[in-house]
């Protein structure tokens, strides 16, 4: 089954982890036949020197767009997502490490099971080595099981899915947000009839540092993870008491000192 690969790139990038991040989907075990690069706006000299060095190879089959203005990573998706000439699609992002027979094995569940809509993993996490594990972000297999747990938590891995193009523009594509834009989607994919899968095995190295906590932590992050839970309710999709859980778990996230913020996160995913 062919697949294509989208890959949004913004100018705050680091050009050695975007290296690491291609070199990774190239070297899958199944081939795409499709990479689509999307820059989120300008990028440094540095970036777009790495973005150049592969898109050169024909036999990368990287294609480049580009928005005129940082738009936010929501934005940038949806964009790349129209360039996407197969129907399967794979998500990967520029500061991860995607393992090599992680896209042979999504397809393996696509190909098996023709109903499925969105499929991720889970993730192993790292902070500077790949090869020093610090924990695992494990998340439900099922359908039945996905539905359940996203009223509070993420019910996949963002950066593992691979779903199919024609169900995610049915449901209206990734919003315009720059954050929270995939909890979004996927309230809208599993309550408006997609189907859902987890590969109950980490097939994807996250980078996690410093900086996402930090992004977590701000202001425009936790507005967004408000607006979005405040929408579900709207439509229905999570209770009320699920929207006050994500509310109020946003309020923590600003108010707790970083030590002890970092513990709970980290006692929330499942140790190694």
């Amino acid at each position: 089954m062919d697949y294509s690969i989208l890959l949004p790139v913004y100018i705050k990038d680091k050009p050695e982890y975007l290296v690491l991040s291609i070199e990774s989907m190239l070297n899958q075990t199944v081939k795409s036949n499709d990479f689509i690069i999307v820059k989120d706006g300008p990028v440094t000299e540095e970036l777009d020197a790495v973005i150049d060095k592969y898109a050169s190879n024909k036999d990368n089959h990287i294609n480049v767009v580009m928005l005129e203005h940082n738009s936010g990573i929501g934005a940038a998706l949806d964009y790349g997502l129209s360039f996407c000439k197969n129907e399967l699609v794979a998500r990967m992002d520029t500061d991860d490490i995607s393992l090599p027979t992680r896209c042979e094995r999504l397809l393996e569940l696509f190909n098996n099971d023709p109903a499925l809509s969105i499929a991720g993993t889970d993730i192993d996490e790292f902070y500077d080595d790949p090869n020093v594990i610090i924990s695992s972000r494990v998340v439900p297999t099922t359908d039945e099981g996905i539905k359940k747990y996203m009223h509070k938590r993420q019910p996949f891995n963002h950066p593992t899915i691979m779903f199919k193009k024609s169900e995610v523009l049915r449901v209206g594509s990734y919003p315009h947000i720059k954050h929270m834009e995939d909890k979004d989607l996927f309230f809208r994919m599993m309550n408006m009839g997609c189907k859902g899968a987890n590969i109950g095995e980490s097939l994807l190295l996250f980078r996690s540092n410093a900086d996402n906590f930090k992004r977590r932590r701000g202001k425009a992050y936790r507005k967004a993870t408000i607006e979005v839970a405040k929408k579900a309710y709207k439509n229905g999709y999570v209770t009320y008491g699920d929207y006050l859980y994500m509310y109020w778990g946003q309020q923590l996230m600003r108010i707790l000192p970083n030590w002890l913020l970092i513990r709970l996160l980290r006692k929330k995913h499942k140790k190694k």
